[in-house]
């Protein structure tokens, strides 16, 4: 872990799209794990190894992994995202 005073630009030259850019980003061999994403969307997604860049969870989403105080969990969206820039919803918490 590293903090990357160019984060940014490192998140676009690996093409994540910024509408859906979190405050972390992870690079695990050809995948990009972008956000505070559930370990079991992480599990599921490395088993599966879709035709995808990664996931992302976009923002800082309350009660998120990462995120946890106790408190009003925010509902947020898990996106699958691939190399064209698109992306579905790949999970929903």
């Amino acid at each position: 872990m590293e903090d990357d005073p160019n984060l940014e630009a490192r998140r676009v030259a690996a093409g994540v799209p910024a509408d859906i850019a979190g405050c972390h980003t992870a690079f695990m061999g050809d995948f990009i794990i972008e956000g505070h994403v559930p370990v079991e969307d992480i599990k599921r997604f490395l088993a599966e190894k879709p035709d995808a860049k990664g996931l992302a969870v976009p923002g800082t989403p309350a009660e998120s992994p990462g995120m946890e105080k106790g408190g009003q969990a925010d509902p947020f969206t898990v996106f699958l995202f691939k190399s064209d820039g698109t992306k579905v919803v790949y999970a929903q918490h």
